[in-house]
C-alpha cells in the first residue's frame, strides 16, 4: 500500500477530494493508491458483470410462487443493501447480491420438492443468516471452516454448480423427463432450446475476449433475438418500481423450526459462509488488501458485512445474499476500496426502475446465464486430492448427488457421512474433528428418521 501523502486525490469534476475530504477519511483512497474516478469507474465494471443476477433470480423465485415483481424489487434492494453495508462497514470492494445455486435450492428443493412454502423457506434463510452472522461475531465461524475438509469444500461448490446446471438445462427444455432413461435429452429444434444454447455459447464466446459484462450482453441480445421471431412481448423498459408488500417480512420464522429443516438450513449456511469465504480471500489478494503479516485488512468486518447481509436480505424477500466473484472485475478495474461497493449498490437501486425489461427477459435467456455460471462453479473439483480415495469419495458423492437427488441439503449430508464412514474405517481418526462427528450423527439421524 501507498503511504499516506497530503497530495490532492484525482476526482471528477466536482467532486473535490483532498487530504482533509469526508471521501479521503472515510475511505483511505490514497493509502489504497485510488481515486473517486478509478473507484466509482471500478463499481460500474461490477454491477455490469453481475448484473444478470436482477433477470435470473426474479424469475426462479417467481417459480416458488413469489410475486416476480416483489422479487424483483427484493433483489435489487437486498444487493444495494448488501453493497452498502459492505463498502461502508468493511470498507471492501465488493458487490453482494443473492448467491446463485442457493436460489434455485430455495425454489426447486424447498418448495417444490420438500412441499414447504416459500414464506418458511425464507424463514429458513433467516435462520441460516443468522447463525452465520452469530458465528461470524464468535470464533465458531473460523473453528467451523478449519473443521471441515479441504475436499468437500470444494465439493459443495461444484456440487451447487452442477445443481444449478441441471435446473438450467431443465429451464430451457434441452434436458426432459423420460420414462425409461429418467432423463433425456430434449429437442434442440425448439426455440426456447435453440436460444438457450445460442445464450450459453455467446456468452462463452464474449467471456474469452474479455469482453465487458459478457452474460448481461448475452442475455439481452437473446430476448432481443426472441422479440423479433415473435415468442417476447414488448411490455417497455422504465417505469416506477413494483410494490415489495408482496415479500416485505414476509418470512415464516416459527414454521422454520422443523425436524426436516435442519439440513435446510445447514445447507444454507455451508454453501453460503465457504462461497463467502473462498470469494473475499480470493478478493483480497487481487485488491492487496494482504498487510505483510499476512494478515487480512478488515476481513471480520467484511464477514459481519456479508453474514448481516443475508439476515436483511431476508426480510425483504431473497434467498442468502452473498459475496460476488465478479467483484474481482472491479478490483481488476482499480476498485480498492469501499466506494466500489457502494457505487454497486447505488446503481442496483436504480435497476428497480428497469422492472418492465426485466418483465420481458425470458427463462430460455436466464437459462444460458445459469448453465454458464454453473459450468464455471465446478472448477473447484480441480481443487481435490484424487490420489486419497478417502477424500475423492466422499467430494464426488457430494457433488454429484446434489443434481442426482435435486437437493444441495442431501448432497452435502451423504458427503459428510460418506467421509467420516472411510477415515475412521481406514483409521484415518485425526482427519475426523468433532464438528464433523457432531454433524455425522446430525445427517444419519435425518436418513433414519426423517
Amino acid at each position: 500500500m501507498q503511504p499516506h501523502s497530503s497530495t490532492t486525490v484525482a476526482a471528477p469534476e466536482g467532486v473535490p477530494v483532498g487530504p482533509d475530504s469526508w471521501l479521503e477519511r472515510r475511505f483511505g483512497l490514497t493509502a489504497h493508491g485510488t481515486t473517486v474516478r478509478t473507484e466509482l469507474f471500478a463499481g460500474l465494471t461490477t454491477f455490469i458483470t453481475m448484473a444478470y443476477i436482477i433477470f435470473v433470480n426474479p424469475t426462479i423465485m417467481a417459480a416458488a410462487g413469489m410475486d416476480q415483481g416483489a422479487a424483483f424489487v427484493a433483489t435489487c434492494i437486498g444487493a444495494a443493501l448488501g453493497c452498502l453495508l459492505m463498502g461502508f462497514y468493511a470498507n471492501w470492494p465488493v458487490g453482494l447480491a443473492p448467491g446463485m445455486g442457493l436460489n434455485a435450492f430455495f425454489t426447486y428443493t424447498v418448495v417444490g420438492e420438500m412441499g414447504y412454502s416459500w414464506e418458511v423457506a425464507l424463514g429458513a434463510v433467516f435462520l441460516s443468516g443468522v447463525l452465520f452472522m452469530a458465528m461470524s461475531f464468535t470464533r465458531l465461524r473460523q473453528w467451523l471452516l478449519d473443521s471441515i475438509p479441504r475436499s468437500l469444500r470444494f465439493a459443495m461448490g461444484a456440487g451447487v454448480g452442477l445443481f444449478l446446471g441441471l435446473i438450467g438445462l431443465k429451464i430451457a427444455g434441452i434436458v426432459v423427463p423420460s420414462d425409461a432413461t429418467l432423463v433425456t435429452m430434449g429437442s434442440m429444434l425448439e426455440l426456447p432450446a435453440a436460444l438457450a444454447g445460442l445464450c450459453f455459447l455467446m456468452i462463452g464466446v464474449l467471456s474469452h475476449y474479455r469482453v465487458f459484462g459478457a452474460i448481461l450482453i448475452s442475455i439481452l441480445v437473446v430476448t432481443f433475438i426472441g422479440w423479433l421471431v415473435g415468442i417476447v412481448d414488448y411490455g417497455g423498459l422504465v417505469s416506477m418500481p413494483p410494490s415489495l408488500a408482496p415479500t416485505l417480512l414476509a418470512m415464516d420464522v416459527a414454521g422454520a423450526f422443523d425436524v426436516a429443516m435442519i439440513s435446510v438450513i445447514l445447507a444454507f449456511l455451508f454453501v453460503n459462509m465457504f462461497d463467502t469465504a473462498g470469494t473475499l480471500m480470493g478478493v483480497a489478494h487481487r485488491a492487496k488488501l494482504t498487510k505483510a503479516d499476512g494478515s487480512i485488512e478488515n476481513l471480520p468486518q467484511a464477514l459481519k458485512a456479508d453474514s448481516s447481509a443475508s439476515v436483511i436480505g431476508a426480510c425483504v424477500g431473497c434467498p442468502p445474499v452473498t459475496s460476488y466473484v465478479e467483484s474481482c472485475s472491479g478490483v481488476e478495474a482499480g476498485g480498492r476500496t469501499g466506494l466500489t461497493a457502494i457505487t454497486v449498490g447505488v446503481l442496483f437501486l436504480v435497476a428497480m426502475f428497469f422492472a418492465p425489461l426485466a418483465g420481458m427477459i425470458p427463462g430460455y435467456a436466464t437459462a444460458g446465464a445459469l448453465i454458464y455460471v454453473a459450468m464455471l462453479m465446478t472448477t473447484g473439483l480441480a481443487h481435490i486430492d484424487w490420489e486419497d480415495y478417502t477424500d475423492t469419495i466422499p467430494a464426488i458423492v457430494t457433488a454429484v448427488m446434489m443434481p442426482l437427488t435435486f437437493s444441495i441439503a442431501n448432497g452435502i449430508a451423504l458427503g459428510f457421512v460418506a467421509y467420516v464412514v472411510l477415515k475412521f474405517c481406514t483409521a484415518q481418526w485425526r482427519a475426523i474433528s468433532p464438528a464433523l462427528y457432531a454433524l455425522f450423527v446430525l445427517f444419519l439421524a435425518k436418513f433414519v428418521f426423517l
